[in-house]
């Protein structure tokens, strides 16, 4: 090989490093300090009735509200959604959940759905779901999410959303069976649209969790990463929470 092709060859190189460093950077580290900015991050949760802003189907993850099991035992899973056909992000569907009390026509309404969602051509991840489990009762919640993981077909992922108490407060029993049939967690940081004071206490102790866990953030939240938290071995990234702010959805992705 000849000395110019060389030197073009390792030009194509650099150039090709510094577009990976740039792009890894964009997606896993440095963000600015004060309200969260959506289109910094990657990831993202879209409830229902929130409009998904047009730069989402760009977006590598995108977690879907797809329905919900309600309190009271008279009525079953409600879709709040028709089958999405995603053509850009990795999705999962997501519901959310009132009780844990399932016949097995529940369980077959909502992994029905699940199946339909694949066989729209969506790149599905799986399911989560979104229960705000009391830390002292991890151990139920754990028994109902080992019945759907036996019930879940083996190439989707089961996910569910969690309280930052959880890992200060949760048994180590609780926590290792919630390891054992859960392949991600999701810690909220928010309540409504603003975040909650004091996070950074309770983010010191996510390690605990024993899974692999994502950080939900709140779009227009303040936000200021804890020393060491992206560091963590656990740690995934993050997730934003949509709620339709223009200024976020406008502004143009920081390098």
């Amino acid at each position: 090989m000849g000395d110019q092709a060389q030197v073009l060859l390792v030009s194509r190189r650099a150039l090709l490093g510094a577009g990976v460093a740039a792009f890894a950077l964009a997606a896993c580290g440095t963000r600015r300090d004060g309200p969260v900015r959506a289109r910094d991050y990657e990831a993202f949760f879209l409830w229902a009735g929130v409009a998904p802003p047009p730069w989402l189907e760009e977006a590598p993850l995108v977690y879907l509200l797809a329905g919900e099991v309600r309190a009271t035992r008279t009525s079953a899973y409600g879709p709040l959604r028709a089958v999405p056909r995603v053509t850009g992000p990795r999705v999962w569907m997501s519901v959310r959940v009132e009780r844990l009390d399932w016949e097995e026509g529940l369980y077959a309404a909502v992994l029905g759905q699940l199946e339909r969602w694949a066989a729209a051509g969506n790149a599905v991840e799986g399911l989560q779901i979104d229960f705000d489990a009391a830390t002292h009762g991890l151990a139920g919640y754990a028994q109902f999410l080992e019945g759907l993981r036996a019930r879940l077909p083996a190439r989707f992922k089961l996910g569910i959303t969690g309280l930052m108490d959880w890992s200060a407060g949760g048994s180590a029993d609780a926590l290792s069976s919630l390891a054992d049939c859960v392949d991600e967690i999701v810690v909220q940081t928010y309540q409504g649209r603003a975040t909650i004071p004091g996070y950074e206490r309770y983010l010191a102790s996510l390690e605990r969790l024993g899974l692999p866990y994502r950080v939900g953030l709140v779009e227009g939240g303040e936000w200021r990463a804890p020393p060491g938290l992206e560091a963590g071995a656990g740690f995934r990234g993050y997730v934003v929470f949509l709620v339709g702010s223009a200024q976020a959805a406008e502004g143009a992705p920081q390098a």
